[in-house]
């Protein structure tokens, strides 16, 4: 029996939701990651049992990585298809938000969804979360989006409505948010709920293979320029930093996904608690930034004072508007404010 984290309340909420739905339209974040597609198409799946017509709305591009999930070839981009996103948008009675906490988290697609007249609700597990949605659960403690909608079905009394597809996309969510349950997977609980999963049917090592041995060759010769070239390590503060441009990116035939993750090989340096990515975006005039970091470093404050984002205690993410060598000061001028907390246990 898990513990009960989402209230009576919030759970006949929702059962309404779902009761009462016809056509339904599902988001996420924008720059879709494993728990954002997971999640969406758990819950699309879900739906659609119970007789619903269900779309999948994404922002942008996600990786080819996460494209053997069942229904993800019907996932619509909203940057490539505004017309017919925003007809499916217009036709719903019900638009759920999964993996965000505001609707500046999903760019140009959050016009059309904060216009929208029907029910909203949102389910996440990011910090300060923006009140845009009718019913909004909202569990920072959670590892994963994924975890929160697992849970909330079992709340429900719904785990039966789950199939093999919907178990498979719980999964691939909750180990990707982890980092294959190497981070915020602490919880006794998450391998309750991966047991449950289990009892689908699903192939827990054949889904880690569908996304973690699905590289490209540019992202591997990418990595080694990365940490050979480009990596610089501050030894003093336990602290790491990388930044890519947009024409380093192109002589690696860099395709979105590519530097998923890469973020995170400092950490596995003697003594490192902090590793920050800054990559020029491709498409917009924006640096994105990514923090991951040990124990009791704050990625998510620093990301906030520093680079305009947010996230999770020990993995956050931000963007800068400048120029990569104002934004590399920036990177350096952030980690020594921290110096103190950084060099603590010294």
């Amino acid at each position: 029996m898990l513990q009960q984290i989402i209230s009576p309340d919030e759970i006949q909420q929702v059962k309404k939701l779902f009761d009462q739905c016809k056509n339904v339209v599902i988001t996420c974040h924008t720059s879709p990651d494993g728990d954002a597609i997971g999640s969406s198409l758990a819950l699309q799946e879900y739906l659609l049992r119970r007789g619903k017509q269900a779309t999948v709305i994404v922002p942008n591009y996600f990786p080819d990585f996460l494209k053997w999930m069942n229904g993800a070839d019907r996932i619509i981009l909203y940057n490539n298809h505004r017309a017919q996103a925003k007809t499916y948008i217009a036709a719903a009675d019900l638009l759920v938000a999964l993996d965000y906490n505001g609707l500046s988290r999903i760019d140009e697609l959050g016009v059309p969804f904060g216009y929208a007249r029907c029910k909203k609700l949102m389910i996440d597990h990011h910090t300060q979360p923006e009140r845009f949605c009718d019913v909004q659960i909202s569990r920072p403690q959670m590892s994963s989006t994924c975890e929160l909608l697992y849970r909330l079905f079992d709340s429900m009394g719904e785990f039966s409505r789950l199939n093999l597809h919907a178990a498979e996309d719980l999964y691939a969510g909750m180990c990707t948010d982890t980092g294959r349950f190497t981070y915020n997977s602490n919880n006794p609980e998450i391998f309750h709920i991966i047991a449950g999963l289990m009892t689908k049917g699903i192939d827990k090592d054949r889904i880690i293979r569908n996304i973690y041995n699905q590289n490209t060759e540019g992202r591997y010769r990418l990595m080694g320029y990365i940490l050979y070239e480009k990596l610089q390590v501050m030894h003093d503060l336990h602290a790491s930093f990388f930044a890519l441009t947009r024409e380093e990116l192109k002589r690696f035939n860099y395709l979105k996904g590519d530097a998923e993750g890469i973020v995170n090989l400092p950490l596995e340096i003697k003594g490192q608690k902090l590793s920050i990515a800054l990559r020029e975006d491709t498409e917009k005039p924006q640096i994105m930034v990514s923090i991951r970091s040990f124990d009791d470093f704050p990625a998510n404050e620093m990301a906030t004072r520093f680079f305009n984002g947010g996230g999770h205690f020990n993995a956050a993410g931000g963007r800068l508007y400048c120029p990569m060598d104002e934004a590399i000061e920036i990177t350096k001028n952030a980690i020594e404010s921290y110096r103190d907390q950084l060099t603590k246990d010294d």
